[in-house]
């Protein structure tokens, strides 16, 4: 199996799915049960916009409930830094730099935690495929839908 078709997950995103999955199980569920007795207190179930809506948001909330526990049950859970050899591995903080640009600091982790913004790249993108098993040192040819770029990774951690 290729790393793009694994789930990795850090210990911190596990623990923030954790989370999230108790708190629909429990609270979530609890409140959507209560609004559901409630639509159905009304009466005709047919013209019914409380229950209609209720049943669609259970809907949503298993579906995202199923989601989560196949996530967690079959990621992989990835640990910070570099490979051994000094490689980029998923897990690993990476800086780079476009040309003259100013240096970039990204935390490579799967796509389930990926949030650009917030200096966190899915290995599934064009640049975390473009690093990974690269070392520092190393310009890696970026393909994006722009056209290739070219980046040179400055640090590995």
């Amino acid at each position: 199996m290729s790393i793009q078709n694994e789930h990795y997950l850090t210990p911190e995103g596990a623990a923030r799915l954790r989370a999230e999955l108790e708190d629909l199980k429990g609270p979530k569920r609890e409140e959507l049960s209560r609004r559901l007795r409630e639509a159905i207190q009304q009466g005709d179930l047919s013209e019914n916009a409380d229950y209609i809506k209720t049943k669609e948001d259970q809907g949503f909330l298993e579906g995202r409930i199923q989601e989560l526990e196949v996530l967690l049950a079959d990621a992989t859970i990835i640990e910070d830094g570099a490979a051994k050899d000094g490689a980029v591995g998923i897990g690993s903080w990476i800086t780079i730099q476009e040309g003259s640009e100013a240096p970039e600091k990204y935390h490579l982790v799967g796509a389930t935690e990926a949030n650009p913004r917030e200096g966190r790249i899915s290995n599934e993108s064009p640049i975390g495929i473009a690093v990974i098993g690269n070392h520092a040192g190393d310009k890696v040819t970026v393909e994006t839908p722009g056209g290739s770029i070219e980046l040179k990774i400055l640090k590995v951690e």
